[in-house]
This record gives C-alpha cells, sequence and structure tokens, in this order.
C-alpha cells in the first residue's frame, strides 16, 4: 500500500468512525427520563423528567423538568430546568412523566406529583413559551386518585382534548377547551383492561392479565388512533395497541421494544413523533456512566412503520439517529450546550448568560454534528468565564482527534461568572463536518463555555 492509499483510508476511516459513533444516549450532561417530545414551529422540544445525580432512599429522586430542543434531531440545545414540583404550591415532590401539548398560543404542561396531605395528584402548568417559565394554571390538582401519575394529552382533528393516566389502570377523560378542566358529563372513564386490548401478562394485578402497565402515549396517524405503553410489569417492556376512534375499543398490536437488560433500567417510557418525514420513538435506559434504575437517560431510534400500518419490534442501539434532518449554520450565535455527543461536562445556569457548560476537565470534549461550512471560516470566538488562565479548546473535525482547526487559549476574566469574549484564526475548511471542542489544561475544573461561532473574516 502507497502513502497516498494509507492516508485516503485513513481520512474515509475518521469520517466513519465520527458518523457511527454512538448517540445514545442524547443527553450525556444530565439524567433525563420520561421523554415526551412535542413539535411546533418547526421545532423539536424535548420535555424530560429528571433523575438527580444522588439518588435518595434508593427511589427515584425526582424534582424538576427540563427541556430540551432540535432542529436536526442530532444536536440538542439545553433550556435547563422549566419548573420543579415546587411550582405546584400543594406537591410535596415525586416529579414523574408528563407531557406538554400547545392549544391558543399557550404551551399546556400535564405533570404528576404528590400531594402534601397524601396521595397521587394530576397538576397542569402553563406558559406563554415552549421553554418556559411555566406557572401552576389551576392553583389545585386538575385530577386526583390513587395511581393517576403519567399523563399524556392529545388533540383530535376535531379540536376535542382527550388526556389519558394511569398506573396500574388506565383512565382517559375529555378535556374541556380551556384545558384547565374536563367535561363531568362525560366523566371520568376507567378502562376495562383485557388480555384482547393490551395483551397478555403470566403473573396477574388487580386480578386481570393484560398486561399493560403504565406510561400511556397517544397519537394518530391515517385516521388510526396509536397508543404505546410499558408492559408486562417490571422489568417492562413497550407494547402498543390502536383504536378507530380515540376511545376506544383498544386492539393488542405487539411489543414494539424488548426489555432493555443490560442498560440497567428496570422501567421504561415512550414517546413518538414524526419529524420531517420520519418517525422516531423515543425511551429511556440506564446506559450514562453512573446510570441505573433511578438515573435513566433518553434515547431515540428512527423506524419506518410497516406498510400495513403495524409497528415493527424496534431494537435499542447505541447508534441511535446518526442522519441529521438538517445541517447546522455555524456562522450564526451557537450555544455552548447545543450538544450531539459531549463526555464528563455539565450545564449550570446564571441570570445573565442563561444555561452554559461547565465541569470542564482536561479531555473533556464536545461534539457538534453535521455542521456546514458552505462559505468557509477564518475565525472562531466564544464567550467563556474563567478565574485563571492556562486552558485551552482545540477545534477539531470529523473526530475527537481529527484535524486541529485551530486552537483557542482562555484566559483569565476575573471570575467563572465574568463572561468575556475570546477569539482565534482557524484554517480554511468547506463542507459538512463534525466538529468536535476538545478541552485541554490542568487539573481540575478549567473555565465555563457559553457560545460559540464561526466568522468568514
Amino acid at each position: 500500500m502507497n502513502k497516498k492509499t494509507f492516508i485516503i483510508l485513513l481520512i474515509a476511516f475518521s469520517l466513519f468512525s465520527s458518523t457511527n459513533f454512538a448517540q445514545n444516549p442524547i443527553v450525556q450532561t444530565n439524567y433525563t427520563a420520561d421523554p415526551a417530545p412535542m413539535v411546533h414551529d418547526g421545532v423539536v422540544y424535548l420535555y424530560t423528567s429528571h433523575d438527580e445525580d444522588q439518588t435518595v432512599r434508593n427511589f427515584f429522586t425526582m424534582n424538576d423538568w427540563r427541556c430540551y430542543s432540535s432542529t436536526d434531531m442530532v444536536n440538542w440545545t439545553d433550556h435547563g430546568a422549566v419548573l420543579s414540583y415546587k411550582t405546584f404550591e400543594w406537591s410535596r415532590g415525586d416529579a414523574w412523566a408528563g407531557q406538554c401539548i400547545y392549544r391558543n398560543g399557550k404551551y399546556w404542561y400535564y405533570l404528576p406529583v404528590n400531594q402534601k396531605n397524601g396521595g397521587n395528584a394530576i397538576g397542569v402548568a402553563v406558559s406563554d413559551s415552549p421553554t418556559g417559565p411555566f406557572k401552576d394554571a389551576l392553583g389545585k390538582p386538575l385530577l386526583t386518585g390513587y395511581g393517576y401519575i403519567d399523563p399524556t394529552v392529545f388533540i383530535d382533528d376535531d379540536g376535542q382534548a382527550y388526556l389519558y393516566w394511569g398506573n396500574p389502570n388506565l383512565w382517559h377523560v375529555k378535556l374541556n377547551e380551556d384545558m384547565v378542566s374536563y367535561d363531568e358529563k362525560f366523566g371520568i372513564v376507567k378502562e376495562d383492561l383485557k388480555d384482547e386490548n393490551f395483551g397478555y401478562r403470566a403473573k396477574k394485578i388487580d386480578n386481570r392479565t393484560a398486561a399493560y402497565e403504565e406510561g400511556p402515549w397517544l397519537f394518530k396517524r391515517n385516521s388510526l388512533y396509536y397508543l404505546l405503553y410499558p408492559a408486562g410489569g417490571v422489568p417492562e417492556h413497550l407494547a402498543y395497541s390502536t383504536a378507530k376512534s380515540v376511545t376506544g375499543p383498544w386492539t393488542y398490536g405487539d411489543t414494539i421494544m424488548h426489555v432493555i437488560k443490560e442498560k440497567g433500567a428496570f422501567t421504561n417510557h415512550p414517546g413518538y413523533i414524526e419529524y420531517k418525514g420520519k418517525s422516531y420513538l423515543f425511551y429511556h435506559n440506564g446506559a450514562l456512566p453512573g446510570g441505573g434504575g433511578f438515573k435513566r437517560s433518553v434515547c431515540i431510534e428512527p423506524f419506518d412503520f410497516n406498510a400495513d400500518g403495524t409497528i415493527p419490534l424496534i431494537n435499542p442501539t447505541k447508534e441511535g439517529v446518526n442522519e441529521s434532518a438538517a445541517n447546522l449554520d455555524p456562522y450564526k450565535r451557537v450555544e455552548a450546550e447545543t450538544i450531539a455527543l459531549s463526555e464528563g461536562l455539565k450545564t449550570a445556569s446564571d441570570s445573565k448568560s442563561g444555561i452554559y457548560v461547565t465541569n470542564i476537565d482536561n479531555g473533556d470534549y464536545i461534539k457538534v454534528q453535521s455542521v456546514d461550512f458552505v462559505k468557509g471560516a477564518k475565525k472562531f470566538e466564544a464567550s467563556l468565564a474563567s478565574a485563571s488562565a492556562g486552558g485551552k479548546i482545540e477545534i477539531h473535525i470529523d473526530g475527537k482527534d481529527g484535524s486541529l482547526l485551530g486552537t483557542l487559549g482562555v484566559t483569565a476574566t476575573g471570575g467563572d461568572q465574568i463572561w468575556k469574549t475570546s477569539s482565534c484564526k482557524v484554517g480554511q475548511m468547506k463542507g459538512v463536518h463534525d466538529v468536535y471542542f476538545v478541552f485541554k489544561g490542568g487539573d481540575g475544573n478549567l473555565f465555563n463555555f457559553d457560545w460559540w461561532q464561526f466568522n468568514q473574516k
């Protein structure tokens, strides 16, 4: 093999390895669970529950809900915690799985919590923005009862809104147009859970063998209604049922994802969207370092429906979504917390800069996928805060150890909350590339990183 052939093969391998690098879990800076995606005005907003880093009493330790957004399905921008259980003054904790929906210029977020006086409840939060802040829309629970958790909300083509929820039973109501009350004449309907409607489990629960467990997710496709749900008891797999009416009767479909045994999470939670003509299943596992049953992480798998509308068996993968739905523009300000993949980092916020990347140590990195350098670039600039000098950002393309475009030295700004813009020259490049920001320096946290941008001049 001559030198020229070797170099070509080396470049090809670098491109192949970077584009096939693991993308699941999609958020690496926090533990996230119970994905609830929403498409609005061409943007995917992903709402998640949040498993805290420190688990208390060996049980789910969940205090707030987070939001991420994307226009390409590979790079996700962290918008931080958009509300906590404390938003509901009547709540004492347990910020579990919810779902947000847009209607009449507002964003309605249906959330399960536990009440101060005991018992499960579903509250409603509202915001003028998909990224919050959200506030309590009612000042009291919308619904209360044992097992009243995991609501899914859906607006049908005729404008009628529905709410399904429950573990281990399944209920639904018709929501009124105000989205904070329900049709009391229609009432609270409890589903008759039968095997033909929701599959079979060997171990009875509540004197029935139907496999439905919790976490329903309702949507409509081609005049058919789909209900996805965790099933079979712990450990859970994902299954689905379909109906010709939004209120049933439901017909059991099949398993759509087996129990994820090797990833440590004994629960699961489905979410589904169609975005730019493609279908995506959201779920969670325990695959992040330190992860497990009480420290879960959201993942995504693209898939195609079968020709008859049935859902195929979907295998969980490390690769997840590799094909970007759009390219990223590097010539406008990009938040540092817009990330396809990272290692060792966390996000935090302050009143001046909002969300930023922190906990940056030597060797940590951020990958931003499918960056389109259609105009080339000559300069890179970034907003940074550092109490000391000595750190640097190496800018690589198509791999953590790929071609080095430039190196930005980080000088002391006067404190880790005092932000200054620094810049460096970069080598010429064109085309679509994955960009890696590799952080180098001494021991300990090096600096904080707020935003970046490439320029042609």
